[in-house]
């Protein structure tokens, strides 16, 4: 048998259930019932078939359909969500009258079907709160971004040694997820919302950079297949390409963000300043980045230096211009919060948070940079460290 809360989370997951709870009464609603694999996580420190109820004054109770073997206090194994009011009966515990269910996840029918289990007077949406919660990190969170960002580094370090020439994008990719794996990383690439997949991470190269995707990620790319129309599409690594990595770091379960560029050959002077335009704006953004800070603000600050430099016809792309230049990280890769001109939100101490100004050169390719951030109580502290200029392949 398996304990069902790891000892060394135990401090973690009750700091998150006091957060949990606080909120509940806020509300004025009685519980809250989660079952998608990011909260399961967030909330147990595990990914499993069933589902935790977490009422707003009691403990919490773990419904576990799959895997068979873990024991722990209030585990119960269920067969299916209609076992859960009878084993409410037996343990005393109150039926809520006031639920929170995962609106924006869960499927149309396993959302009636809870509400039919339950039979609330009232429901409200668990998805929206539980991405409010998420975008402050505990300590313990932190140090697996840490973690994450050490290992990231060491892949990115290899890159050059992953270079050959004649290479397509695809070819480079494939060996750079080789070492993605020798050096941890869990493969499974989690992203928020419908129309968001994505393997592993990007690369975009040449021409393929200004290609236009449905996905709402910074940059698009043409991908392999049209079932996945994202990144690399098969682009030859030729003489004066500029090759943009952004490669996950999913190192552990929350993922860093870097991106870096590299190029085969010298690049266009437009390409290099354009670059150098975009450490510029990490500059200035990361200058002002603090507690109280308004991402709005901080997106505006970005936009108008790309103005000013004359390459606002650049700025996130070119055919399709991504309308941030930042984003929450975690468990999911678009956390909250959004650097964009219509947010409302400001930045909070243990935000963690990707910042990535970025310029698409007809022709040549995508360059700039992508960092992770720490929001600390008086500024902000990069996660990921590496070389941030254009790293030549073929010397």
């Amino acid at each position: 048998m398996t304990a069902f809360i790891a000892e060394e989370l135990k401090d973690d997951l009750r700091i998150k259930w006091n957060r949990i709870k606080d909120e509940l009464v806020k509300k004025g609603m009685d519980a809250c019932l989660l079952t998608v694999d990011v909260n399961l996580y967030y909330t147990t420190g595990r990914v499993f078939s069933g589902y935790l109820y977490l009422p707003a004054d009691g403990e919490p109770w773990f419904f576990v359909k799959r895997p068979n073997g873990l024991e722990g206090d209030r585990v119960v194994y269920i067969r299916k969500p209609e076992d859960m009011p009878d084993i409410f009966a037996e343990q005393g515990i109150p039926m809520p009258q006031s639920l929170l269910l995962e609106a924006d996840e869960l499927t149309y029918n396993e959302y009636i079907r809870l509400q039919k289990v339950f039979q609330p007077r009232e429901t409200d949406n668990a998805t929206a709160l539980m991405r409010m919660l998420r975008r402050i990190k505990t300590p313990w969170e932190i140090e697996r971004f840490r973690l994450s960002a050490q290992r990231h580094e060491a892949t990115y370090r290899e890159i050059p040694a992953c270079f050959r020439p004649g290479m397509t994008d695809l070819e480079f990719q494939f060996e750079i997820e080789k070492q993605m794996r020798v050096h941890g990383s869990i493969g499974l690439f989690r992203a928020f919302g419908a129309n968001m997949d994505i393997f592993m991470g990007s690369i975009l190269a040449g021409e393929n950079a200004e290609t236009p995707s449905p996905f709402d990620f910074a940059l698009g790319g043409g991908g392999m297949d049209s079932s996945c129309p994202l990144g690399a599409n098969g682009t030859p690594l030729k003489a004066g390409t500029a090759i943009m990595v952004d490669m996950a770091g999913n190192y552990t379960a929350y993922i860093t963000d870097m991106t870096r560029v590299f190029s085969v050959g010298k690049l266009p002077d437009k390409a290099y300043r354009a670059h150098q335009v975009a450490l510029t704006i990490q500059q200035e953004v990361t200058n002002v980045a603090r507690p109280g800070a308004a991402c709005a603000d901080l997106y505006r600050i970005a936009a108008d230096i790309a103005k000013r430099e004359g390459l606002e016809a650049n700025f996130m792309g070119t055919r399709q211009q991504a309308k941030f230049v930042g984003h929450g990280i975690g468990l999911q890769i678009n956390e909250l919060p959004v650097l964009t001109p219509r947010s409302k939100e400001e930045l909070l101490p243990n935000m963690v948070f990707a910042l990535e100004p970025k310029f698409v050169i007809p022709g040549v390719g995508a360059v700039g940079v992508e960092n992770s951030f720490l929001v600390t109580e008086t500024g902000v502290e990069k996660l990921t460290r590496f070389e941030e200029s254009i790293i030549p392949l073929d010397e």
